[in-house]
């Protein structure tokens, strides 16, 4: 009988640890298709979007129009517009190859993978940010840290850390979402060390072309302390469509220098 009772309690332990790790595994699962569902909130099968970024620094008040063309994932061009100064400068990622128009010196470079976490034309955004090289479900293993309310508001909190072979910069990335509706609130980015680096915001929710995307992104710099400071750039989505038809010319070497 006692062994009996013991083989019941131990079963029962299993039981309750498979299914603890079922569930686990499940909302590990789950938090992996909301983090790339964010990854993917300007990424239909085609958009095409006029951008303007503002940075800010002490020395420093620039405003940049761009022009993003892109379909899926795997093609993205990027064109600025003004100021004259920097018309025509262009970026064309196909595939995993990107290159780097600069029409001053009417010159096509190829991009290496070290420079894309590099700052762009003194902003707070990467070159990695603005045509996302890597992919945050490819490169970190997802975790849910937080459910519950902020603010008054329903949300989950991801953590992301980098998988043991992944070539990423950032020691972790947290993000919190909306519950109701999947929208990001805020991402945060950490160095290897755990020192919180920058801070990305997103606001001003609005449906364009029956989705529902933030129109503003404000990347902040912090300083040693973990507090804001003057340095920020805010990208404002003037104008985007998705998924209407991009010629395939786009996307090419010749194009690059329109």
């Amino acid at each position: 009988m006692k062994w009996q009772k013991g083989s019941i309690a131990v079963c029962l332990a299993l039981v309750w640890l498979s299914l603890g790790q079922i569930s686990r595994a499940a909302d590990n699962q789950r938090a992996r298709v909301i983090v790339d569902g964010v990854s993917h909130l300007f990424i239909g099968q085609s958009s095409t979007a006029t951008v303007e970024m503002q940075i800010t620094k002490e020395d420093l008040h620039r405003k940049i129009t761009m022009q993003f063309w892109s379909v899926g994932e795997s093609k993205i061009l990027m064109r600025i517009r003004s100021p004259q100064e920097d018309a025509g400068t262009a970026i064309l990622k196909v595939g995993g190859k990107i290159l780097y128009y600069l029409p001053k010196a009417n010159r096509t470079v190829k991009i290496p993978t070290s420079m894309m976490m590099t700052s762009w034309m003194g902003s707070n955004f990467t070159l990695n940010d603005l045509v996302k090289q890597s992919r945050l479900t490819n490169d970190y293993v997802i975790t849910t840290s937080f459910e519950g309310q902020r603010d008054g508001v329903a949300v989950s909190e991801y953590t992301l850390t980098p998988k043991p072979a992944a070539v990423v910069v950032w020691g972790k990335i947290t993000l919190e979402v909306r519950h109701a509706d999947h929208m990001p609130v805020w991402e945060r980015y950490y160095d290897e060390d755990g020192k919180l680096v920058r801070e990305l915001t997103f606001s001003e929710y609005k449906t364009v072309s029956g989705r529902l995307i933030p129109t503003r992104l404000v990347m902040q710099s912090l300083n040693n302390a973990g507090k804001k400071t003057l340095e920020q750039t805010t990208i404002t989505y003037e104008k985007i469509i998705f998924d209407q038809p991009i010629s395939a010319e786009t996307f090419s070497r010749k194009n690059l220098k329109q």
